[in-house]
Formats: structure tokens, sequence, C-alpha cells
């Protein structure tokens, strides 16, 4: 009989234990390969870790936002892989029915998604810090003090009159979470890939600096918004240039104002005494009046060779302007131009 019993418990025991052991093993593999991640989505989610975030803030971000649908099991995966004392931080792609494991593997390895940076329409430090850090972790009051530093901008060769010129507008790729000080760097890093030899040569040959290029640049963006026109542009300033003629661009007296809402520039505007002042001071502003684009780079790079000193906006309002080789043709111009506009009664 007793040995009966201990034949029996032994059984119990043996069947107890493969009940366990096979509960415990379907709960790991519930645990660790079943889909937890956007379960009843078909969309992917962006997760942005801060930097310093703690995995109690990360979990509480994926459990509240509906990412995960297993708090528990998503922390012990977690856990057992060592993300919880690991976390890294950026910007995530979690994929819809994404496993605990893949899910942890992924925010454990840092392989962020990198995000598109694109800033352009800038005329002010305080436009292009907020364009540039739109969909990046710094905030544009960081990345402000730094364009104001004039210390830390000279370490990239750039007074605080020039560096905006080092800021080629485009479209990059970043790390969300990138530091001020990183984005700076690469974007001089990019800077240095815009200034190719060829384009430096170029640059000689006009006689003019890198900075001068991007000070000569923002003042014929400035001209038009015409990309094929601006070569032509270009030509003109530097046909003024080379005989030591006054630039006498209008966009320089808005910018020495400061009124970007200014439509007419007056006589008044052209006595201001600002070195941006180009009625009264000859030859190139100390730096660009906005973020110059490629195009408007390359228009001066390769300017168009006239004999053109003058232009002034066509009078049939397309944008594009005539240009006059003297200044009795250049009135003609202007009157025409004026005629027009007092037609239409835009003023």
């Amino acid at each position: 009989m007793f040995k009966d019993n201990k034949t029996k418990y032994y059984l119990i025991a043996v069947v107890t234990f493969s009940v366990l052991l096979t509960s415990l093993s379907f709960y790991f593999y519930q645990a660790f390969f079943s889909p937890n991640a956007l379960t009843d989505k078909e969309d992917s989610y962006t997760l942005k870790i801060p930097s310093n975030a703690t995995f109690q803030m990360v979990s509480d971000s994926l459990y509240q936002n509906e990412v995960i649908h297993d708090l528990i099991t998503f922390s012990f995966v977690a856990k057992v892989l060592g993300y919880q004392e690991a976390v890294k931080p950026g910007l995530y792609t979690i994929p819809a029915k994404m496993s605990n494991l893949n899910l942890v593997r992924l925010l454990r390895s840092g392989r962020q998604t990198p995000v598109k940076l694109t800033f352009n329409n800038v005329r002010t430090k305080e436009d292009l810090a907020e364009k540039i850090t739109k969909n990046l972790e710094i905030s544009p009051e960081t990345f402000l003090a730094l364009l104001k530093d004039s210390a830390y901008i000279r370490k990239f060769g750039f007074e605080e009159e020039t560096v905006m010129g080092m800021f080629i507008p485009n479209t990059y790729e970043i790390w969300w979470n990138t530091s001020a000080e990183n984005l700076f760097d690469r974007m001089y890093k990019e800077y240095g890939n815009f200034w190719t030899e060829a384009r430096l040569q170029k640059a000689k040959n006009l006689g003019l600096t890198q900075n001068e290029v991007s000070a000569l640049a923002s003042i014929v963006q400035a001209e038009t918004q015409k990309a094929d026109e601006r070569p032509k542009v270009a030509g003109v300033y530097i046909n003024r240039l080379r005989i030591n003629m006054a630039l006498q661009a209008d966009p320089t007296l808005v910018f020495a104002v400061g009124d970007f809402n200014l439509k007419r520039v007056l006589n008044v505007h052209k006595e201001i005494d600002s070195p941006y002042n180009t009625y009264k001071y000859p030859g190139l502003p100390p730096g660009p009046i906005n973020l110059p684009e490629i195009s408007a780079l390359e228009a001066v790079l390769n300017y168009e060779d006239h004999a053109y000193l003058y232009f002034c906006a066509k009078e049939d309002f397309s944008g594009y302007h005539a240009f006059a080789k003297d200044y009795n043709e250049h009135m003609n111009n202007a009157r025409r131009y004026q005629a027009a506009l007092n037609r239409s009664k835009i003023y």
C-alpha cells in the first residue's frame, strides 16, 4: 500500500511539474514571441525617447499611448535582456504586430530612424534656429545661443555677421536627439561638402571669398524669386562691383531697417547709417541678409556675363525684371513699370 501511494504521489508530482513546465514554457514563448506592439493597428508608431529618459518613462509612454498591450510581459523581457538599465534616447519607428523580443532588441540597439531636416526661406538667426530645430529634440533657444556666441562660431572660421553663410539650405538626414553642438558640426561638414575645389576656384576667379559669395547670393535671392533669372541679376551686381559702383540694393536697406514688411524703399531709408546700407557704403555688406539657397549661390558662381548695370520689375507683373545698360534706359523701364502700377491701382 505504501509503495502504491509513493508511486501515485510521484506520478502526481511529475504531472504537476509537466503542467507547470508547459505553462511556463507557453508563458515565456508568449512573452517573448507573440505580438504585443500595436496588435490591433496597421500603421507604425514613432516613439521619441528623450535624453536622460528612464525605463519607467519609456514603458509608461508605450503603455499610455496604447503601443504595447501587455506592460508586464514587456517589462519582463526588457529585464531579461538588460534593457531596463540601458535605455538609449532617440526616435524609433515601431512596426505593427511587433513582439516584445523584437521591440526590446530595437530599443536596446539604439537603431534610430533618422529625421528629415529641411530649412529654407530664412532671414534671421531667429528664423534659422526655429526652422532647423523644428523636428529635433533641441530647442530653438539652445541653438540660437550658439549662433550668437561669437567665441564659439569663430572656431568654425566665422563671425557673427557671416555665420549664416555656413548653413546651406537643403534636406538632410539627422538623428532626432542630435545635440546643438553636433548639429553645428554637421552643418559645417555640409558647408565643406558644398564648397568643392571647382566652386572655390570660381569664387577665386571672381575675386570673392566664400563669405562674400554668400553675401552677394543673399542679395540676388532677395531681388528675384525666379531661379532662372538669378544668374542675370548676379551679373548686374558683379558689373557694379568691378567698376566700384555702389550696389544700391534695396533688400539690404530692408535688412538694415529690420522691417521685413517694408514694401517700398524711400529716400529716408537711404540715409540710414548701417554697414548694410549699400546706397551709402560701397561694396558688399558685412554678411548675408538672408540664408541664400543653392540656386542663388550657383547664380553668383555662374553669373551671366553681360553689360547690364540696372534692372527693375517688368510692367507685366510676371516677377521677372527688365534690364538696362545705362541709366536713361533704366528710367524708361521704371516709368513703364510705374505706369502699370498706377493702372492696376496697386498703390
